[in-house]
């Protein structure tokens, strides 16, 4: 029976994709519901969830993929004067598909694509304090 995670079932051959890169660890393909023409996903063969789940070699290999994803796209002919490079990590941080995945989301001058996080500027004080909590950690 075919793995209910979609991103695994491209990656087995039973869910079509228009496939970009290939390699005994990583694919590249089309997104189905581009934010613009050339929206690429960079995805690991191995399934996991989520970025904390994943081994720091192979997320060093998706960003070499993605940057070479992303000079063969700047280089395609397709609108692309810049580009985006998002992973969403959880459902509470807009992931969708619960398989690690790095957009490169081509953009240009005019493309409508807005994001507002209504951040704010943080005091120093609780700057260093959240540096310090993090720094604890590594």
């Amino acid at each position: 029976m075919p793995s209910q995670c979609i991103f695994c079932r491209v990656i087995e051959g039973s869910l079509p994709a228009s496939m970009v890169y290939e390699d005994e660890q990583a694919v590249a393909f089309m997104d189905i519901m581009p934010i613009n023409p050339g929206h690429i996903l960079v995805v690991p063969k191995r399934h996991f969830q989520e970025l904390s789940d994943m081994d720091e070699d192979t997320g060093a290999h998706l960003f070499r993929v993605a940057m070479r994803i992303e000079r063969a796209l700047r280089a395609a002919g397709l609108p692309c004067e810049g580009t985006n490079l998002l992973q969403n990590n959880g459902p509470e941080a807009w992931q969708e598909v619960m398989h690690v995945h790095l957009h490169v989301i081509p953009r240009f001058r005019g493309d409508g694509v807005k994001a507002h996080f209504g951040q704010q500027q943080a005091p120093r004080v609780q700057l260093d304090q959240w540096a310090e909590q993090i720094k604890a950690h590594l």
